[in-house]
């Protein structure tokens, strides 16, 4: 069964709330609120696909949580269609230029809101498509260095504002120089491709996520994990690529293909910027080469 689109649905009305809601609310899963202020406290706590966003509010109107939600990178890609009582075409131009993907005055037809929200969703879904195409690695099949950057840097804000924990972890395939002169390019590139579905296939929790960081180092998201369950996980990964018994006979510390690991971990909120988590896991990445390779590091902020 394919899953429901979110939409929310904010207008001071009840009404118009309760009218909306039973327009949409057998297709999708629709959410009320009836004002500005609390639809931005809404859409902080919960993922939505589709906003119905009426103009005319007492307090924040529809226009400001449009420039609101188009200045928050995590929010600004939510289509939003606007619905008022309004038929000017100045008003709707200015609902457009703002940012607004349609706009639909009221009295409103259920059959052409329904057709009109039909449309945004799966203009959505071809979009949030090729986002996603645009954010895997084309060798591993795992998600790249752009997903990794956007998505531990939205963690490390969220992470700030709850004071929650954040664990990243960074990896490095040992001597892989060394196996690409042994073996060949061909080989390093299936190598690459069965470490990184053997780190990916350990994440459990949809929250978590393995990318592919460059060459042959990968880096791990874990929100919610502090140090000790991500030394945990580390080793997880660690073992699971032993696992995978890949012949490395020219490797300087084994005999088939290993990984180091470095940890780093903020405890309620403490680090300074998302950067400063990937410095500390680089720095435990090296020292866990110094100790050997094949070995778990996880150094303290």
């Amino acid at each position: 069964m394919p899953k429901k689109a979110k939409i929310l649905i904010v207008d001071d009305d009840p009404l118009n709330r309760l009218v909306l809601e039973k327009t949409l609310g057998t297709e999708h899963d629709v959410f009320l609120v009836e004002s500005g202020e609390k639809a931005l406290t809404f859409i902080k706590l919960n993922q939505v696909d589709l906003i119905i966003l009426d103009v005319v509010m007492p307090g924040i109107d529809g226009y400001e949580v449009l420039v609101q939600l188009k200045e928050n990178p995590i929010t600004q890609s939510i289509p939003i269609v606007f619905i008022s009582a309004n038929n000017s075409h100045t008003d709707e131009a200015k609902g457009l230029e703002l940012g607004a993907m349609d706009y639909i005055t009221k009295p409103f037809n259920a059959s052409i809101v329904k057709v009109r929200v039909r449309n945004q969703l799966l203009i959505k879904q071809k979009n949030d498509l090729l986002e996603m195409l645009a954010s895997i690695d084309g060798l591993t099949e795992i998600p790249n260095r752009r997903y990794l950057d956007e998505n531990l840097s939205r963690e490390w804000r969220r992470s700030k504002r709850n004071g929650s924990c954040l664990s990243v972890l960074l990896m490095d395939i040992d001597h892989f120089k060394r196996y690409n002169d042994c073996y060949g390019h061909r080989a390093g590139d299936e190598c690459l491709k069965q470490v990184a579905q053997a780190l990916a296939a350990q994440c459990e929790r949809s929250t978590d996520f393995i990318a592919r960081y460059g060459g042959e180092e990968f880096a791990a998201v874990l929100p919610d994990v502090n140090k000790q369950q991500a030394l945990a996980f580390a080793q997880k990964l660690r073992k699971a690529v032993n696992n995978l018994n890949i012949e490395h006979k020219a490797s300087l510390n084994a005999d088939h293909i290993t990984i180091s690991i470095g940890i780093a971990s903020m405890e309620n909120g403490n680090a300074s910027a998302e950067q400063a988590l990937l410095e500390q896991a680089d720095l435990g990445l090296y020292a866990a080469k110094d100790a050997g390779r094949d070995q778990v590091v996880a150094l303290n902020l």
